[in-house]
């Protein structure tokens, strides 16, 4: 069987579906598994000899909905849908009335009943990963926890290699970035951080991160700080992807790259603002005591993905200091 897998949108969570879709790509060597996103994301697919991936170039926008049905309703024989949207419903329902099996993520309103100023203490959600995992098994596909990491891209780890050197000391990646203001510790912090790791000369800090103005941003702290360098919008992802393998840790925040990190089984030291870990966005067999977060707020958390507003005013739940970050590790 052909079996399309929808996941448009983030490439955190497009990760998330790495160690669920791996599985399934071994257990049933026979069957045939395409996933569709809208960025060019298939080097963390590439060594699935049955996955395909493919590029939504059209955004999966009303029009497009129609296109994409009539490409792929003869193609796929079953819809796994792990978005969940609007349009993505649509596109279910198109596939349904011609005659495919399609199955749906589940995720209610519970995370709702934990965004509010009493939400501490409530009983954690399900992972990404089990939402996943059981949308597959709704689906009639086994899945198991055995994901390790991806193997190594020889063509991508030779070109880190020739770039960065033969790793010598301490390398440290620095994820300093995520997609809203709630999610980030300040730039001051950030600051202090790659000051105090920089200081030790058997330390190389490597700073990772994406977007115009976040690059120019890391690109200025490199050339400030000793052993320090930007990646930043300057490797292809199956590159970052074996740079980070060569790290003895990442710093990062609630962000995509937590999830890269444990892709290929580097320890991710995950900074949580006002976001919070039970929500179910925790990495992939990441180590709970490497989540670092502030446990005497009761306004936590106040957001599911992030935000740039904060109720009080004063972002609480973004002063954690340098030092904590810099003695864990």
């Amino acid at each position: 069987m052909t079996y399309l897998i929808i996941r448009l949108a983030t490439l955190g969570n497009v990760a998330m579906t790495v160690p669920v879709i791996a599985s399934l790509s071994r257990r049933y060597p026979d069957d045939r598994f395409i996933i569709a996103s809208k960025k060019e994301l298939g080097a963390m697919f590439a060594s699935m000899p049955n996955v395909e991936f493919r590029k939504v170039d059209n955004h999966l926008n009303w029009h497009g909905v129609w296109d994409l049905w009539k490409a792929w309703r003869k193609e796929a024989d079953a819809v796994i849908d792990l978005q969940d949207v609007l349009r993505t419903r649509v596109f279910d329902m198109l596939m349904l009335l011609s005659g495919k099996r399609v199955t749906r993520v589940r995720y209610g309103r519970l995370r709702k009943q934990l965004i509010t100023v009493w939400g501490i203490g409530k009983k954690p959600l399900p992972s990404e990963f089990a939402r996943y995992a059981d949308t597959f098994r709704r689906a009639g596909l086994e899945t198991d926890d055995t994901f390790t990491a991806l193997p190594v891209h020889k063509k991508a780890a030779a070109n880190v290699v020739k770039r960065f050197g033969t790793k010598e000391g301490r390398w440290i990646g620095l994820a300093p970035y995520a997609k809203s203001r709630s999610n980030m510790l300040p730039y001051r912090v950030t600051k202090e951080i790659i000051e105090q790791l920089s200081a030790d000369e058997q330390t190389r800090v490597f700073l990772f991160g994406a977007g115009k103005i976040e690059c120019e941003m890391l690109r200025q702290w490199a050339s400030v700080f000793p052993r320090t360098e930007s990646v930043a919008g300057s490797l292809k992802l199956e590159e970052e992807l074996e740079l980070m393998r060569m790290l003895d840790v990442m710093i990062c925040m609630d962000s995509a790259n937590q999830h890269l990190s444990s892709l290929v089984g580097l320890r991710a030291i995950s900074v949580w603002c006002a976001t919070h870990p039970m929500i179910g966005f925790a990495g992939w067999k990441q180590r709970p005591e490497d989540i670092i977060q502030r446990h005497d707020l009761r306004c936590r958390p106040c957001t599911c993905h992030g935000t740039n507003h904060c109720r009080y005013g004063n972002y609480a739940c973004r002063q954690i200091e340098a030092e904590t970050i810099v003695t864990h590790i």
